[in-house]
């Protein structure tokens, strides 16, 4: 599977959806397309019906995506076993939305380990823009490292689409409006200036490199997870760090990214901290 985009299936039309997105992944970025499937233990000993499922899926995607190659996949693992292993070869891997159930590859809420650990981004499909292809593609920065690489990601996702970039920075201070707390006004221009200057230079390197993306930066002061949410009614894809700066000690995911995980509007796509996960290939760009 070693640089293919590769999506989760288990014959539900949410994980449908999320196929039908992976194989545009796919054709954007010039790569192959592989469609996993896991076998229930006992239920599917053989993996026959996995096998099945997954054979299904590569026939209705090979039917308008002729010019990605489309593969079939099942493993006997568990399945985070068999979701990790996917992705320690892979470019992307795409799964369906949460359902809040325990059953099926995609339906149980993905595995946090899994979207912070993975060896490559997740992508979940999900919302009403699951299917948007038009749209922006929308970043979040924060200024960690993590964040760096979403914004990495980010920029190769807008180039490859031809669409503009929204490079969202939003601060929440914590005003409650309360007597004797110091209010944004308050703080006012000087702390304003010096977010835009250090925004504008975290992003200055990223622009010279791609030069054709158009860039709308946004610096705002509100909660990020609330300009996130707004912006993504609009959006192509969403793309998150899958930790930003104020995380807690032995979180694994920030709240931000928990919250788009389950309210977004679009697909969200979380770049973790393991080093295959931190760069997009643009050699054959």
């Amino acid at each position: 599977m070693s640089g293919a985009v590769v999506v989760g299936v288990d014959g539900s039309e949410p994980a449908v959806v999320a196929a039908r997105w992976a194989v545009r992944e796919a054709a954007l970025w010039r790569t192959s397309l592989t469609v996993l499937t896991v076998a229930e233990a006992g239920a599917d000993r053989f993996g026959t019906a996995a096998e099945k499922i997954a054979e299904a899926v590569r026939d209705e995607l090979t039917a308008t995506a002729t010019e990605v190659p489309i593969a079939t996949a099942t493993s006997v693992a568990d399945v985070e076993s068999a979701l990790r292993a996917a992705s320690a070869d892979a470019l992307l891997l795409a799964l369906g939305p949460p359902t809040g159930t325990l059953s099926g590859l995609l339906a149980g809420t993905p595995d946090a380990d899994l979207l912070a650990r993975a060896g490559c981004p997740v992508v979940v499909v999900r919302g009403a823009g699951a299917d948007r292809v038009a749209g922006p593609v929308v970043v979040g920065v924060d200024g960690s490292p993590v964040s760096d690489a979403a914004v990495s990601w980010a920029f190769e996702e807008a180039a490859r689409r031809s669409t503009r970039l929204v490079a969202l920075h939003a601060v929440h201070d914590g005003y409650d409006g309360r007597r004797f707390a110091v209010s944004p006004a308050a703080l006012g221009v000087r702390l304003g200036e010096a977010e835009r200057r250090a925004f504008a230079q975290r992003l200055g390197g990223w622009r010279e490199r791609f030069p054709d993306v158009d860039v709308e930066p946004v610096l705002e002061r509100d909660r990020p997870r609330d300009r996130l949410l707004e912006r993504s009614e609009e959006a192509a894809v969403v793309v998150l760090g899958s930790r930003g700066r104020g995380g807690f000690t032995g979180m694994v995911l920030g709240s931000t990214t928990h919250a788009l995980l389950h309210h977004a509007d679009c697909p969200v796509l979380v770049v973790g901290g393991e080093p295959g996960a931190r760069s997009p290939r643009t050699e054959d760009r």
